[in-house]
Formats: structure tokens, C-alpha cells, sequence
């Protein structure tokens, strides 16, 4: 009996071991991750100034400007493009957040989303329709 118990202290003091490694590997590849989004976050930061570099450096150089007489066309300007519509705009705003608190709130995260984004976009398409009513209710 008393090299049973030893045994199964060892087994108990060798499976902590391994449940600490795992967590300590955990830790590790969330450290690396975080180094990786930091490092992404930066290469988009430095293109996005070298972009803006490169339209100041536009700005200040001359210009040569061509300017030619044609006559005048007859073209009809195109219609211009109605943009979303609040509800759909709603309903778009509402499915992510209801997606993305569906999946934090939930113990199944895929099943939480689904049904928190169903939500979301009811209740988000429901507020833009609101406001667009009374938006046209404001113009008459």
C-alpha cells in the first residue's frame, strides 16, 4: 500500500510539472504573439508615414499644368450613388458587436456569436430604421 501511495504521489507531482510547463509555454507564445501584433502595427505605421511623406514631398514640388481648349461635350454627369441606409448601417454596427459580445459572454463561443449577432443586427437594423424615419420626418 505504501508504494502505491508513493506511486501516485509521483504521478500527481509529475502531472503538476506538465500542467506548469504547458502554462509556462502559454505564456510564452502569448508573449511572442503580442511581439508579433506590436511589430505588425509598427510596419503599418512607418508605410502609412512613408505614404504621407511621399504626398508632402507632392505637394511642395512644382507643378507643370497643361491646359488644352475642346469644345464642350454634351455628357450627363452620372446619378450620384446613394450611400447605406441607416438600418442597414444599423444592422451592420449591431451583428458585430452582438457577434463579438455573444462570443465573450458565452461558454460556446462560435454558438454565443451566432446568436449575438442574429441579435445585433435585429436590434441595429430596428435603431436605423428609427433614425432614418426620423431623419425623413426632420427634411418635410
Amino acid at each position: 500500500m505504501k508504494s502505491l501511495s508513493i506511486i501516485f504521489l509521483v504521478l500527481v507531482f509529475a502531472s503538476c510539472q506538465k500542467q506548469q510547463n504547458e502554462e509556462i509555454n502559454r505564456a510564452k507564445q502569448a508573449s511572442i504573439d503580442s511581439m508579433k501584433t506590436e511589430i505588425n502595427r509598427q510596419k503599418v505605421i512607418d508605410s502609412m508615414q512613408l505614404e504621407m511623406a511621399k504626398i508632402e514631398e507632392k505637394k511642395e514640388r512644382p507643378q507643370n499644368v497643361t491646359v488644352v481648349n475642346q469644345p464642350a461635350s454634351t455628357a450627363v454627369a452620372p446619378a450620384k450613388k446613394k450611400g447605406w441606409s441607416g438600418a442597414a448601417k444599423g444592422a451592420v454596427i449591431g451583428a458585430g458587436v452582438g457577434a463579438a459580445t455573444g462570443a465573450i459572454v458565452s461558454e460556446k463561443k462560435g454558438q454565443g456569436a451566432i446568436i449575438g449577432g442574429l441579435v445585433g443586427a435585429g436590434v441595429g437594423a430596428g435603431t436605423g430604421a428609427i433614425i432614418d424615419d426620423s431623419a425623413k420626418n426632420k427634411e418635410k
